[in-house]
């Protein structure tokens, strides 16, 4: 799990998704409500998510940090 303060934009990390190990780069720290990677994010300052892209396929994320693993 990586915690928050570790994660900026280009940082390598890994995530699951449908059963699955993605790998990728933090894209962006959302801190506001806003649209991103399809869907609305209810991200704010006390609740950080953060924007992710596959290394692999190039799609974009949402996921908050407990579920990242730093690489």
């Amino acid at each position: 799990m990586a915690h928050d303060k570790d994660l900026s934009k280009g940082t390598g990390v890994s995530w699951s998704s449908h059963g699955h190990t993605v790998e990728g780069t933090v894209e962006q720290k959302l801190t506001k409500r806003t649209e991103a990677a399809g869907r609305t994010v209810d991200a704010s300052p006390d609740d950080p998510q953060y924007k992710v892209k596959s290394a692999k396929t190039g799609r974009e994320a949402v996921h908050k940090p407990e579920a990242l693993h730093r690489d």
